[in-house]
């Protein structure tokens, strides 16, 4: 049996997990997190690392706010995001992975992948889109395939966003009537909320075989969006090592002298002051 301190404590960190951030503190640490983000992107830049980042989980998860948290104050440049659309006929003859091979990083470059190459293990094998002989062959080759990658210099990490089934339903009952997401309600979401079950059992056996010790995955409690964000950031900083890369102290430059151009009479087409 547990001591009382240790119960004590134990009570203590439930209701921490279960406390809501308010969003001044969430966004005073974010902020934290977004310099520290720069600074990450100046060492891949300054050391020319190759980092892939892959998001899967079902709809509803969080994937893309939590993307969206960890590059909206970086450069596109560096941070690129892929989301692939479902594949072409010509893509369906060729092999698997083949597709998503000219999206990974070279040097000096951050690529997050918004659902990946284990699509084939998640919603391909659900909803039918692969045979079980197919979805079996991808899942003894991925960790091959993934550790020439991480040998040819790439860090690859590997999050599953978990979220509960309550909270999902909340998530997608939500976006029915919000004119800003509803486009993030396809057919096949619809199809796929039924078969939670199904999802579980491809989402067990996808990581049980590509856990490995060059890619493992890591899995984020994904019901509080403000605490995943935060967690997972901290996370991923964690897991590549960065220091601040030397940069030259910015001094803005004089001007011209103003007046040494005048610009013509030309009848620019201004916008409407709506706000």
């Amino acid at each position: 049996m547990k001591g009382g301190k240790e119960e004590e404590k134990e009570k203590e960190n439930i209701a921490k997990a279960c406390e809501k951030l308010k969003t001044k503190e969430y966004e005073k640490e974010l902020a934290k997190l977004h310099v520290e983000l720069v600074k990450l992107q100046e060492w891949v830049k300054y050391k020319g690392l190759k980092v892939c980042i892959i998001f899967e989980g079902r709809d509803g998860a969080g994937k893309g706010g939590t993307i969206k948290a960890i590059t909206e104050r970086v450069s596109p440049r560096v941070f690129r995001v892929v989301a692939l659309p479902a594949p072409t006929e010509r893509e369906k003859t060729q092999m698997y992975p083949q597709r998503y091979m000219p999206h990974l990083p070279a040097a000096g470059e951050v690529v997050i992948f918004d659902r990946s190459w284990y699509n084939r293990a998640g919603v391909e094998r659900v909803m039918g889109f692969c045979t079980r002989e197919e979805c079996k062959e991808f899942l003894e080759v991925v960790p091959h395939f993934e550790k020439l990658a991480c040998d040819s210099g790439i860090i690859l990490l590997k999050y599953w966003l978990e979220v509960s089934p309550e909270e999902q339903t909340r998530r997608l009952e939500r976006r029915i009537d919000d004119g800003r997401k509803i486009w993030k309600l396809s057919p096949m979401d619809i199809e796929s909320y039924s078969r939670w079950d199904d999802y579980t059992r491809a989402r067990d056996e996808m990581i049980a075989a590509s856990d490995t010790p060059w890619a493992p995955w890591f899995v984020a409690k994904s019901d509080d969006k403000k605490k995943v964000r935060l967690n997972l950031i901290t996370h991923l900083l964690g897991r590549i090592p960065y220091k601040k890369a030397p940069r030259k102290k910015v001094v803005l430059p004089k001007r011209q002298k103003e007046g040494s151009y005048k610009s013509p009479d030309y009848p620019f087409k201004y916008i409407p002051d709506v706000y």
